[in-house]
């Protein structure tokens, strides 16, 4: 199986921790290693580095090359534009068709996420190797079993049970519901019908193509023509030419959400997957304790709870007293101090910067 990890998000829900030069997926946000680099060494054992793609926007090569230096560098892929996923998904498996079998499964995973029980999502991934390869499926995506009411997440609908493999249930795909309202999403966790969608799936080099061809075949012809320049000395300027004009579309509308329903299996465990998107995600992700503070660097707390406390200056102390629900981060060049339900403003306040004298700062 080829694993393809993706880190080309820019993260600015988690600003200033995350910027535009280096976005969230490569700092230590949750203990000394980046998310990037979690998630290839939960596969690396298993899987090898030879097996293992990363597929970024060119500009962030360098950090990954730095951050991955035994990965082979033939297989980190660069976008040289931001075009969403469906075009960068459809780079990766013409990469994946110019190299191997259609036949050879693939999981398509993100870089920008944290998981506490990696053996669970191997095992998951392995199920999923099987039912492809026993017919049962052309693509299985791959769920977290929800823990708590989360409108910050996409769900999957759970159909019928259609058997078990490995001791672990699998389901026909029911249906996508894109961060529903906290009430909806208390419902569906009381129904115990849905889970948290990772955006992880397994499939087959030869599907994903099809799939592109049938649903996307505009993009795909352009794919297509890339594809014929690999590992020829035109290639960068092939793709340079034809990727930026590729159409910006999610994977999901594109390719995703026009997969036949029968075509489809669902699995899911308890992955302690969790994608930190927000500052206050991230903190529920290291500890949800509602009482509880997250701290990094140099941090005192009194009379505190339910705080994210980030302090990237050495030698300087960040004190917080009677604070309750606040973000506060501490950076080189910026501060920020945020009431939790303000978070999702964080975004908003980081995209005015883009054209001002104070852009350098996103």
């Amino acid at each position: 199986m080829k694993i393809v990890i993706f880190a080309g998000g820019t993260g600015r829900r988690l600003w200033p921790i995350s910027r535009k030069s280096s976005p969230k997926q490569f700092e230590a946000i949750i203990g000394t290693r980046s998310t990037v680099q979690l998630a290839v060494e939960r596969v690396e054992a298993t899987y090898g580095l030879e097996n293992i793609f990363i597929s970024s926007n060119v500009q962030y090569l360098d950090i990954l090359q730095r951050q991955l230096p035994r990965l082979p560098e033939e297989n980190f892929i660069g976008e040289p534009a931001r075009r969403d996923l469906a075009a960068a998904v459809g780079l990766a498996m013409t990469h994946l068709a110019r190299r191997f079998d259609k036949t050879e499964q693939v999981a398509i995973i993100w870089g920008d996420s944290y998981m506490s029980k990696p053996a669970t999502f191997l095992e998951l991934l392995n199920t999923a190797g099987h039912l492809l390869e026993a017919g049962q499926a052309k693509i299985i995506f791959i769920g977290e079993t929800a823990r708590f009411a989360n409108e910050n997440l996409g769900w999957i609908g759970l159909g019928e049970k259609r058997g078990d493999a490995n001791g672990q249930p699998h389901y026909a795909f029911d249906s996508w519901v894109y961060r529903p309202p906290l009430d909806e999403c208390r419902r569906m966790l009381a129904a115990g019908k849905y889970v948290w969608n990772t955006g992880y799936f397994v499939t087959t080099v030869g599907f994903m193509c099809q799939a592109y061809q049938e649903h996307q075949p505009e993009m795909w012809a352009s794919l297509q023509e890339i594809g014929l320049a690999i590992g020829r000395p035109e290639y960068q300027a092939v793709l340079a030419e034809l990727y930026p004009e590729l159409p910006v579309i999610h994977f999901d509308d594109a390719i995703a959400k026009n997969i036949h329903l029968d075509e489809a299996l669902v699995l899911h465990g308890n992955m302690g997957w969790s994608d930190p998107g927000t500052l206050y995600a991230l903190k529920e992700a290291i500890n949800p304790d509602g009482r509880a503070n997250v701290k990094k660097g140099l941090v005192l707390a009194d009379d505190s709870n339910d705080c994210l406390l980030y302090n990237y200056e050495a030698g300087k102390l960040l004190v917080a007293i009677g604070l309750e629900g606040m973000i506060v981060v501490n950076t080189e060049d910026a501060i920020l101090v945020v009431h939790k339900d303000d978070v999702p403003l964080v975004k908003q306040m980081v995209d005015g910067l883009a054209g001002t004298e104070l852009e350098s700062y996103g």
